[in-house]
């Protein structure tokens, strides 16, 4: 019997619960989860509890975490702080949500505006997807143009215009220096196709001749400084785009809904010292609640201003204005609750030397970890910027997508699945995400299974 299928056994016989609770799920949801993301081979975990950095699955099983909700969880699971805020607000307003203006809208975008140069004003949203969907809206109501850029490798949500590339197939992505728009769903149309144009991460010369090619149809670029929360951009890059687009008069946005508040209470645009036009939010932002938002120079988003035109929900009235506000909507934006966990999330954030001792552990636990493979001759890197990153098999420079697609995949995933057996969690593959809770004693127990998980597999 192959080492692989006795990996497979242990799984299976260790989370006997997860795959019945996953086969009942089956029944009534699609495919067992509620996000495509969720799944993996051969059956998801399904977890129970979690308090600090801790899971436990419906059998039992305990983890360290290092998903963290996908990086959400800044502060581990269940933090007093954040509990007691979402409490305090729920108490104080009588209600979970008004469906009006209420102050602490205004507190936590006066927060935003303070900690990120970039932003004049905010917009809420509820997720990081829809708050990057406005900021093309508004990119296109700006300059009037109607395709958008964006790099090869680079996830921006889950709608038809930026489903694109994310991960395609190296024989259809076409040339490094020229990639091809490729679908990542289907039921898709080729109108996103041919709206979608593709660039180069990290290329700012190759990146620059399609732009300056196609500057009268590109509306907007968007980017992750740091693609899929671990491959950042160079220094030189980030500047030089900052210059092509202002300089075509293109607006350039970067979601920062994985590096927000990861990086530094700043965002990766504070460390790089470039001010995009408009940021998108998310994640971190929540402090656990679904959560967007979206800020930007006030001659972009001064756009939304119901001020400036006729409202299309609000029946009657003057049907003669010609002049239309960009709509932007949704029932549950700025939610009291979200806001309020959000708020007490920053500022556990901003106490002193929390951030710095965050980042340190996180250097430490790469840096251990790197000296671990190192010591068994195992080609293994760590990449990542503040407090996420993954570990890649490969000793090669990693700048952009292609670059990932040459590393050992498969060794990846034996090696997330012995660690899952020993009790360290992230889905397959995934980065890694710490949180201000994660002890030392965590750290070690990460480096132990690491050292046992190589053993196994050798």
């Amino acid at each position: 019997m192959s080492a692989h299928v006795v990996r497979e056994m242990n799984f299976e016989d260790k989370t006997r619960g997860s795959k019945q609770a996953y086969e009942q799920a089956k029944s009534v949801i699609p495919g067992g989860v509620t996000a495509n993301i969720k799944h993996f081979a051969p059956h998801p975990i399904i977890m129970d509890q979690a308090t600090g950095s801790q899971l436990t699955d419906v059998d039992g099983n305990h983890y360290i975490d290092y998903l963290l909700c996908y990086g959400a969880l800044i502060l581990g699971h269940g933090h007093e702080a954040v509990k007691g805020a979402v409490y305090k607000q729920m108490e104080q307003c009588g209600s979970f949500v008004f469906g009006a203006p209420h102050n602490l809208e205004y507190q936590m975008a006066k927060k935003l505006v303070d900690l990120f140069p970039a932003m004049d004003q905010i917009r809420f949203t509820n997720s990081g997807l829809e708050a990057t969907l406005l900021s093309i809206r508004l990119a296109q109501a700006y300059n009037g143009k109607h395709k958008v850029a964006k790099f090869e490798g680079h996830y921006h949500g889950g709608y038809d215009q930026m489903l694109v590339s994310v991960n395609p197939d190296m024989e259809q992505a076409g040339e490094v220096n020229q990639p091809n728009a490729v679908a990542e769903s289907s039921g898709m149309s080729d109108y996103h196709l041919e709206h979608t144009v593709v660039l180069p991460f990290n290329d700012l010369e190759a990146t620059a001749k399609i732009l300056k090619a196609r500057q009268d149809e590109i509306s907007a670029v968007i980017l992750e400084p740091v693609q899929g929360g671990f491959i950042p951009a160079d220094e030189s890059f980030m500047k030089g785009l900052r210059e092509v687009t202002e300089e075509l008069g293109i607006v350039l946005i970067f979601d920062e809904v994985k590096t927000g508040f990861r990086l530094n209470v700043g965002g990766a645009q504070s460390l790089y010292g470039v001010e995009p036009d408009l940021t998108a939010l998310g994640k971190v932002l929540g402090g656990g609640f679904p959560v967007g938002a979206l800020g930007g120079k006030i001659e972009l988003m001064d756009l939304m201003s119901p001020e400036r035109g006729q409202d299309i929900l609000t029946s009657g009235g003057n049907q003669q204005v010609t002049d239309r506000a960009l709509f932007h909507s949704g029932t549950y934006n700025g939610h009291p609750t979200v806001l309020a966990a959000g708020l007490a999330t920053i500022d556990e954030l901003e106490k002193p030397g929390v951030m710095e001792d965050l980042l340190k552990k996180t250097e430490y636990l790469r840096n251990e970890l790197e000296n671990l493979y190192n010591r068994y001759s195992i080609p293994m890197q760590t990449i990542g910027m503040g407090s996420i990153f993954n570990i890649v098999f490969t000793n090669e420079i990693i700048k952009n997508y292609r670059d990932l697609s040459q590393a050992d995949m498969d060794l990846r995933k034996q090696l997330d699945y012995e660690l899952l057996d020993l009790g360290v969690y992230t889905k397959p593959g995934n980065r890694y995400s710490m949180s201000t809770v994660h002890s030392d004693e965590d750290i070690q127990a990460t480096i132990d299974a690491h050292e046992q998980a190589i053993q196994r597999l050798r």
